[in-house]
């Protein structure tokens, strides 16, 4: 019998590990939490001091007995699950619930799975973290005290089955807001103007005119005043420019990049970040922090060198903007700087060659770039042509990596080079355009900007964003968009040859597909729970509890009492709601039977619409 039982949370992970620790050590999985609230009962002692009541689910109860057993046999006992709070509560509920003996078990936490990583651990044990421990309490009581007492009055006033959460009904009321501020959308319409010029040596660059006019007509007279002028370069300003890498990942930028880049959902990303971290290939998935270990740094930068040479390579440390206990770690990285291409499946590979990238270009030089603006005016009118260039002198980082963009970041023209030119040269048209343009309703979210709006408001914590986002789909609240697009009509002048000719062009709007599209009854949930919850479903006050629950961390609040003080307003506001408020049906008008002339709507019943 081996004098050492190691436990970790997941059967992966137990198997690297076990590849570390040689024959002393065993490690045994606990396949994540043993111990849960009641799903059939509130189970949290709401008349006395909020305590929870954990008890052990049926099919947990073998591997129970199992873990106790090797448990009394060992000498030692390792409780080695991750180093958050979740971690630290499985910890808490394996030594309460295998009744361990408090001089036999050592706490170990590590950040990577790598033999270094476990051997420091080893020599450095510590004790179980109740702050922490107390700060995943706190989130899953207050969580289940909102989603048990909201969810019975959703049953009564709306229609049952359904159900309400804390993080997943502001999440759904962020995406019900976007589409109303979309369904009240009314697009302006301009016309753009650009052209084409070319230079003496017949080199051809884009310009965009200053301004936009209002209408055809405008557009019309303003190409008209183009026919048979002079054109030539007003100024011509060079400036020195730089661009920096971006920060190693966290969960949330991890998310968003991969969505952008490799199609992942959110959900998709953290499943294959969690096989990397089993596999000791990168370090823990779950990390609000930018800062890399020193380590790590001096791997970055010896890999920089060999690879590109000692001009691409320079140190940064960078820090984070979240404080709290569970921050404290490391960004995503790999575990091995060396490691490029590891032979993986195809997503991991992908996933890992992405976060392998964004690591090595955050410890590289900027890049030095040279920005054009030329300023061009004609003999006929006052306002003025710019084109922009842009030309890489020192690529730096962009050798490796750029930072994706979202839809809403992206500017419509991307900037190239220009030909050589001198203020005074003469130029010549090739053709200008006057482009009918409409103003662009907002967007809707992706899995990917929801996560980044939900961090920037501070609700949800790195674990909570891929649950949440699963969580509101899996209650039919929202839907990935299926919509196309419809097609509109819009038209362009063209001036050429010192004639002006219209065109008739069609382009495609609305298209939702992927898009987080509200469904009619997560319409009626949100506005049923604004109505009567507007503290629950207030964007402050959620970011508040996460600070409320980052403080229990750190030892500074009492996780008790910010119970109390949340259900003394709270209970009673539900006990109102149930007995007082109207059932909420969602009706809207479809129109008038066109036989009786008498109004036609639509409305939710008990069993639908």
């Amino acid at each position: 019998m081996a004098k050492n039982l190691v436990i970790v949370e997941s059967p992966a992970k137990a198997k690297t590990i076990e590849k570390f620790l040689g024959k002393d050590y065993k490690v045994e999985s606990s396949f994540g939490h043993i111990a849960d609230l009641p799903s059939k009962e509130l189970g949290v002692d709401v008349e006395k001091d909020f305590s929870p009541k954990y008890i052990v689910d049926e099919d947990k109860k073998a591997l129970v007995k199992k873990l106790k057993n090797l448990a009394k046999k060992a000498d030692t006992i390792w409780l080695a699950s991750d180093e958050d709070r979740e971690g630290e509560a499985i910890s808490w509920h394996l030594a309460e619930t295998l009744n361990l003996d408090k001089s036999k078990t050592k706490r170990i936490v590590f950040n990577s799975i790598t033999k270094s990583a476990i051997q420091k651990a080893i020599e450095n044990p510590r004790e179980i973290n109740y702050n922490l421990v107390n700060a995943q309490q706190a989130r899953r009581v207050l969580d289940r005290l909102v989603g048990y007492e909201l969810s019975p009055v959703l049953w009564k006033k709306i229609k049952p089955g359904l159900s309400a959460g804390r993080v997943q009904s502001v999440a759904v009321r962020l995406i019900v807001e976007r589409e109303r501020d979309i369904d009240v959308f009314k697009p302006d319409a301009s016309y753009k103007v650009v052209a084409e010029f070319k230079t003496e040596k017949a080199n051809v660059f884009g310009a965009k005119l200053g301004k936009s006019f209002k209408t055809k007509e405008e557009a019309q007279v303003f190409l008209n005043k183009n026919a048979g002028s002079l054109f030539n370069v007003a100024s011509l300003d060079k400036k020195l420019a730089k661009k920096s890498p971006a920060a190693p990942f966290t969960t949330s930028t991890l998310q968003q990049e991969a969505s952008r880049k490799l199609y992942f959902s959110v959900a998709r990303t953290m499943q294959v970040a969690q096989r990397l971290y089993e596999a000791g290939l990168i370090t823990y998935m779950r990390t609000d922090s930018v800062n890399l270990s020193g380590e790590a740094i001096g791997a970055a930068k010896d890999t920089i060198i060999q690879n590109y040479g000692e001009q691409y390579s320079k140190v940064r440390n960078y820090k984070g903007k979240s404080k709290g206990a569970q921050e404290a770690h490391e960004a995503i990285r790999p575990t091995d700087m060396n490691l490029q291409s590891p032979s993986l499946e195809r997503d991991q590979s992908k996933l890992y060659e992405l976060i392998w990238k964004r690591t090595l270009a955050s410890q590289m030089s900027d890049a030095q770039l040279e920005r054009t603006n030329v300023k061009i005016k004609s003999n006929a009118y006052q306002e003025e042509f710019t084109a922009n260039g842009e030309v890489i002198k020192f690529d730096g980082f962009l050798k490796v990596y750029l930072e994706g963009k979202d839809e809403e970041d992206i500017a419509e023209e991307q900037e190239g080079m220009l030909p050589a030119m001198k203020t005074g040269d003469q130029l010549f048209y090739n053709y200008i355009t006057a482009t009918e343009r409409f103003t662009r309703p907002p967007y809707r979210y992706t899995e990917a900007t929801l996560v980044k709006k939900l961090e920037e408001l501070g609700i949800g914590r790195p674990s909570t964003y891929a649950p949440t986002i699963s969580t509101i789909q899996n209650r039919g609240y929202v839907e990935k968009g299926s919509i196309e697009g419809e097609e509109r009509k819009y038209s362009q002048l063209i001036l050429k040859s010192d004639k002006v000719e219209e065109k008739s062009l069609t382009e495609v709007i609305g298209s939702d597909k992927g898009k987080l599209v509200p469904t009619d009854i997560g319409m009626i949930v949100n506005d049923f729970l604004v109505n009567h919850f507007a503290h629950i479903l207030d964007y402050n006050f959620t970011a508040k509890v996460e600070k409320d629950f980052d403080e229990i961390a750190e030892g500074q609040e009492d996780w008790k009492k910010v119970m109390k003080d949340f259900y003394k307003d709270f209970h009673p506001k539900v006990l109102d709601v149930e007995e007082n408020a109207e059932r909420a049906s969602g009706e809207r008008v479809l129109g008038k039977d066109p036989k009786s002339g008498r109004q036609v709507a639509v409305r939710l019943g008990r069993f639908g619409p």
